[in-house]
């Protein structure tokens, strides 16, 4: 089964809670990517509120994550 993310919503600073295509439920702080360039851009919480849902999380600067980064990183709701 390819995993995808089916709803995903902000739960805390930078924490979203993801709902993958397979019932899995989990919260993932995604906090810890803004030690690579690409996604200091997101530390803008107003431009990290921004995300979209397209299979995954993604934002219109040109950034997503994959799904398999979000479920295996993620903590169990």
């Amino acid at each position: 089964m390819i995993l995808h993310v089916t709803d995903a919503k902000c739960i805390g600073d930078y924490v979203l809670q993801c709902t993958f295509n397979n019932g899995a439920v989990k919260r993932v702080d995604l906090s810890v990517l803004f030690r690579y360039p690409a996604y200091k851009v997101l530390e803008d919480r107003t431009r990290f509120l921004q995300f979209g849902l397209r299979d995954t999380i993604y934002w219109e600067v040109g950034l997503d994550v994959a799904p398999e980064y979000l479920y295996g990183h993620g903590v169990d709701v």
